[in-house]
């Protein structure tokens, strides 16, 4: 069995989102979605959620699910308009919850927020299965990036989120709270456990140095042969070194602020103020 995967670039972001559709039955999932968002404005646009939903509807699309691999620092979610529009269910892994726990406290969320996990439809465990349509799809708990990373396998397509990036790229950072550079070497060992024919779609592109074009797909055996960090057998100590000193030099993401306060609310916005509008709260010396 064969997904085809549909993939929607936001470049603003540097973000992959991809509809993954059963042929045979004409249902889908969609995974990591983008809600657009100017900071400087503080306004929000569904350009990027409108060509997911226009590109279903158009196909006759029946959405099962709609998926977050993790809760993403870098970009807000759009997963609550997707499901108003087309319907599908929720879902992330269930270490949502430490994450949940994590930035509630940074952001001082209060004790309306709740840290259950209970915003999302569903949420995976290691070993979880489930159907995109009559494809079987399997998850893997995949962390080191963020507690909660997952894998989704749906049939030979594997959806590793920021695990891995293209083997030109390397690997995701580690330093977040709850992140681990060791834990992630691991979490990329057990990737690599996988066929080596298995398609692997990455939740970002930059660009590496010497290519012009995004990428976004790639193999588990181009990711064990090429891949710049953890490649040709690269050790875990060796991988882990590396990735702290790179992880020590690199900004915050842009728009780390906004996506955590939305995407650990499952792409829900904070409540409203006595005011009736809604404000991101800017945790001062916190991240």
């Amino acid at each position: 069995m064969k997904p085809q995967v549909s993939p929607f670039f936001d470049e603003a972001t540097f973000t992959a989102s991809f509809v993954v559709t059963d042929p045979q039955t004409n249902h889908c999932a969609i995974i990591d979605s983008v809600l657009d968002f100017d900071y400087a404005s503080g306004r929000t646009d569904l350009r990027s959620a409108d060509q997911i939903i226009e590109f279903v509807k158009k196909n006759a699309l029946t959405v099962d699910w709609i998926l977050e691999t993790h809760v993403h620092a870098d970009h807000l979610s759009a997963a609550p308009y997707l499901q108003e529009k087309l319907g599908g269910k929720i879902g992330i892994g269930e270490k949502i919850t430490v994450v949940q726990d994590t930035f509630g406290k940074v952001f001082n969320a209060g004790t309306e927020f709740q840290r259950d996990g209970s915003q999302f439809d569903k949420l995976f465990v290691e070993g979880d299965t489930f159907s995109v349509g009559i494809l079987r799809a399997t998850v893997l708990h995949t962390p080191g990036h963020t507690p909660a990373c997952l894998t989704y396998v749906i049939e030979d397509a594997a959806f590793v989120g920021d695990t891995l990036f293209m083997p030109d790229f390397g690997t995701a950072r580690a330093d977040f709270p709850g992140g681990s550079a060791e834990t992630l070497y691991a979490s990329i060992q057990k990737l690599f456990t996988l066929p080596d024919e298995t398609r692997v779609f990455v939740g970002h592109d930059y660009k590496a140095p010497g290519r012009d074009e995004y990428a976004w797909e790639t193999t588990i055996g181009a990711q064990k042969a090429l891949n710049k960090h953890v490649g040709q057998g690269r050790g875990q100590e060796e991988f882990v070194a590396m990735r702290n000193q790179r992880d020590a030099e690199l900004d915050m993401p842009r728009l780390i602020v906004p996506s955590l306060q939305v995407n650990m609310r499952a792409g829900q916005m904070p409540p409203a103020e006595d005011d009736g509008n809604v404000y991101f709260k800017v945790p001062v010396n916190r991240l």
